[in-house]
């Protein structure tokens, strides 16, 4: 599979030759829009060619493109996340890191396997294989792809100067890979936060914003029930993904055992073979509409409200720091030393919440207009596209079962199309 190119331009998750387009962030009013146009899967790394057309007069031109790895979307995040400009905006989250390790895995075992499997039978799980890795290489491309549709669609984040960078420079940025030490160091410092948050919210007493308060805990109710419904939606998809497989197998017995000698259920046993075969075809299309409008949009705002947290823990700081700063100040005025500098310092840690305060109010605002907004999209897809699985599931059904009708045979096929064969008395 390595080597593998495709073209973004595209929408529905059930379509093969397009990988489907996100619809997380919208564009329409944005001056600067940005799409991943192609991808390229190697062995070890997946290559972006990020294209960007923009009216803002930071940029050199127009319309331009750059090929990226994920380790260069990290950085990015990385460059958001440590500057301190941006205390008081949700960061977007990270696209997670490609793996397509159980894809390849599974084909390696399939090639070890294909000597005790019919012709058939192998090239169909072959089939079935490539067109899970394609699935997941599309989700792959999205979910970068939503990163950079999230940060240019923000007025403060589209004019960092390393996002430009990142767009415009068409180099490699020369990123490495964070070793096992620093992994482990930026472990330790999620924990940290969590442990700091924790006592920051028992010791800090002067919090009189009831409206950040109430929404510091619905964010960390949201965000557990939020991580099960992903992890419940993922075991749905993976569910369909099984039973697809094992349409495979059923429909590779059923045509194995029609070629055997003197059987007068040949006919029978190819049509139910062939509808087993289609089966699962309509079963892998329900698995991929599955991952990518529900289980892919629960781990995202998962992902993000996380990011609203850490927002939150950003301002609690900053209200531990100015009522730090006001003992530090009564301290001075009662030992008349260095009242000056105390007083400077409490007027910027008061500057510096009041600012964080004003601006998270505003980003947790926009934050439940989007995340309510993508919601109310994507489920409205998934059922549109589940109605469209089940009516194709229903009209396999109906062709089978009039190919297994005698010809002729109008009583039979009444009963396929829901009519009832039974006569009506003249009388009644």
């Amino acid at each position: 599979m390595n080597g593998e190119s495709t073209d973004s331009n595209g929408g529905g998750g059930s379509e093969e030759s397009k990988p489907a387009r996100s619809e997380t962030v919208d564009l329409s009013e944005s001056p600067i829009s940005v799409d991943i146009s192609d991808a390229l899967s190697e062995k070890d790394k997946v290559k972006f060619t990020v294209h960007t057309k923009t009216s803002l007069p930071e940029f050199v031109k127009p319309e331009f493109s750059v090929v990226r790895e994920h380790d260069e979307f990290v950085w990015l995040h990385d460059r958001f996340e440590e500057n301190e400009a941006y205390a008081g905006h949700v960061i977007p989250p990270p696209p997670p890191r490609p793996d397509f390790d159980a894809s390849r895995e599974k084909l390696q075992r399939l090639g070890e396997a294909e000597g005790s499997l019919t012709r058939d039978e192998f090239a169909k799980m072959k089939a079935e294989l490539e067109a899970e890795y394609l699935a997941t290489f599309k989700r792959t491309v999205a979910l970068h792809e939503v990163f950079l549709r999230r940060l240019a669609s923000h007025a403060v984040f589209r004019g960092d100067a390393n996002f430009r960078v990142f767009l415009e420079y068409d180099q490699d940025l020369s990123v490495r890979t964070k070793n096992k030490k620093e992994r482990i160091e930026g472990l330790l410092k999620s924990f940290g936060r969590s442990t700091d948050e924790v006592i920051l919210a028992s010791t800090v007493q002067r919090d009189t914003d009831e409206d950040l308060t109430k929404e510091r805990a619905f964010l960390t109710d949201y965000h557990t029930f939020v991580k099960d419904a992903a992890s419940k939606g993922e075991k749905m998809s993976k569910t369909h993904k099984h039973v697809a497989d094992s349409c495979i197998k059923v429909s590779g017995g059923l045509a194995q055992l029609s070629t055997v000698e003197y059987t007068d259920l040949q006919h029978i046993l190819n049509l139910a073979a062939e509808y087993f075969e289609k089966s699962r075809k309509i079963e892998g299309r329900v698995a991929s509409d599955e991952d990518l409008k529900l289980a892919d949009p629960l781990h995202y705002y998962q992902r993000e409200s996380d990011a609203a947290k850490k927002l939150l823990y950003r301002r609690l700081r900053c209200l531990y720091e100015f009522e730090t700063a006001n003992r530090n100040l009564d301290k001075a005025r009662s030992r008349n030393r260095d009242v000056q500098m105390a007083e400077l310092a409490q007027q910027e840690a008061k500057a510096a919440f009041e600012e964080i305060t004003s601006k998270a109010r505003e980003e947790l605002a926009e934050f439940r207009r989007r995340r309510v907004s993508a919601f109310k999209k994507h489920l409205v897809d998934l059922a549109d596209l589940e109605l469209k699985h089940s009516r194709a599931h229903c009209q396999l059904i109906r062709n089978c079962l009039q190919s297994l009708n005698p010809a002729g045979s109008s009583g039979d096929a009444d009963v396929v199309n829901g009519v009832s064969s039974v006569p009506v008395s003249s009388s009644s």
